[in-house]
């Protein structure tokens, strides 16, 4: 028996030999393992218990099949209980961030050349709704901006948008003016003034007086201009309203809508190099595509506010001409000054 045992395990170190030879050694990191004969690996407890001559242990065979077994799934990337897998594990799941970090990356890069940029929506008199329909949300709120048309959630109130707050309330360099009228004549197609509004150039109310209507007024236009009978009853005469209003325009760069009409039933004038009229200004009228655009369509387009929405406020009014007019003074004067300049050349 002991001579069989001895033969089988020297039939067990050949057939080891053979199959290292076969394939390289790999050290899976165990201290157990200790070089012996021609360089092979054995395992020092197996050979121990086949001298014992233990029956309990498996063969010698089978324990280095299992070892070659479990280095052949390292070398496979499987999970066992080597350093060389643990490592190699590190470095794969350090590789596979890396190349999630740069997915995501690419991913974020792609996401943002898709969305249009404001430069490419050039869409003249296209309903920001068709836009959005067509190409996406992005490119519909960048066509809102351009018109002057994007609402959001902090919207602002006409009030704060018009007027600055905790400005100065006295006389400025330039003032707004805007006079509601109502109807004379017999079917009411003339026009007095009923009213007259002046506000300076933070939009601070500074002069605002009903005026008793010289004439028998046959259409008060309420509807539109604001004005009842109980509003003018109790207004200041005329003259005195005339004489006012010429004291505080004198002098002064005059600001409106349509300042023609105002001045006509005020029976005033004024130098024609001081008057800024919203209505008349040729980039106004550019940028809404209207060579008459109204006093509400401009505070729509350019200041994102709804004015005249029913009965019209002439101090609201006032005060919405000189925010477009304070929305663009320093390009406004500067062409006014260019204009005059040439004047004197020529």
């Amino acid at each position: 028996l002991l001579k069989q045992k001895a033969n089988s395990s020297n039939e067990a170190l050949s057939a080891c030999q053979t199959n290292n030879k076969k394939k390289p050694s790999l050290k899976a990191g165990n201290s157990q393992e200790v070089p012996t004969v021609n360089g092979n690996v054995v395992k020092a407890k197996s050979i121990n218990k086949v001298d014992n001559g233990s029956a309990k242990d498996s063969p010698p065979l089978a324990k280095l099949k299992s070892k070659r077994v479990a280095t052949d799934k390292n070398l496979n990337g499987t999970k066992s209980d080597g350093k060389g897998c643990k490592e190699k594990k590190k470095n794969g799941n350090i590789l596979k961030e890396k190349g999630d970090i740069k997915h995501k990356r690419r991913k974020a890069e792609e996401h943002v050349e898709q969305q249009p940029k404001e430069a490419e929506i050039w869409f003249d008199d296209v309903d920001p709704k068709d836009i959005e329909a067509a190409i996406g949300p992005e490119a519909a709120k960048i066509a809102r901006r351009n018109l002057g048309l994007e609402t959001g959630q902090h919207k602002q109130s006409v009030e704060q948008v018009l007027v600055k707050e905790k400005a100065f309330e006295g006389l400025t360099r330039a003032v707004a003016m805007d006079c509601e009228m109502v109807g004379v004549g017999p079917k009411g197609e003339d026009s007095i003034v009923a009213r007259v509004s002046i506000v300076n150039q933070f939009g601070k109310c500074i002069y605002d007086k009903y005026v008793k209507p010289t004439e028998e007024v046959t259409d008060y236009r309420t509807a539109v201009s604001g004005i009842r009978p109980e509003n003018v009853k109790t207004g200041e005469d005329f003259k005195t309203v005339q004489k006012e209003v010429a004291d505080i325009l004198n002098g002064r760069i005059l600001v409106g809508h349509a300042l023609r009409n105002d001045l006509k039933v005020l029976f005033l004038d004024h130098p024609q190099k001081k008057i800024r009229d919203t209505q008349r200004y040729k980039p106004f009228r550019q940028r809404v595509k209207n060579p008459r655009p109204s006093l509400k369509l401009l505070c729509e387009r350019l200041l994102n506010v709804q004015v005249q929405t029913s009965e019209h406020c002439s101090i609201q009014d006032a005060q919405a001409a000189m925010r477009l007019y304070t929305l663009e003074k320093k390009k406004w004067e500067a062409a006014v000054k260019n204009k005059s300049n040439k004047k004197n050349c020529k």
